[in-house]
């Protein structure tokens, strides 16, 4: 598979998207933006900076602070793949996002997404 496309893709082309589906849903752009700072590292103003620089998928995951040790707990089947055994290391990350929004999204407790 040519996972390219996934490293070029912008975060910023994505993030509307997350929120827009996290809100149809009735949750926020705050807990779309904790997930993703969970997952990353990032705090709110160098997660905004990421966005507003538009960086790609490969950028964004390569210059996070610190992926969370429990991304391994993210499990799961998301777009017809089970993340867990996602063996590119960027293709993971981005699909472990994918997987918490729709978590996020289908309505589970923040707690649970967050692994806490």
């Amino acid at each position: 598979m040519d996972n390219s496309r996934i490293y070029r893709m912008k975060l910023s082309g994505v993030y509307p998207h997350y929120i827009a589906k996290a809100e149809k849903k009735g949750r926020t752009k705050e807990e779309v933006d904790a997930i993703i700072c969970w997952l990353t590292g990032y705090d709110q103003e160098s997660l905004q900076k990421q966005l507003d620089e538009k960086n790609d998928f490969e950028t964004f995951f390569a210059q996070a602070p610190a992926m969370h040790p429990n991304r391994s707990k993210i499990t799961g089947v998301i777009c017809g793949y089970r993340v867990e055994d996602i063996e590119d290391d960027i293709v993971q990350k981005v699909r472990y996002l994918d997987k918490l929004i729709d978590e996020l999204a289908k309505g589970k407790k923040m707690e649970k997404i967050l692994r806490a």
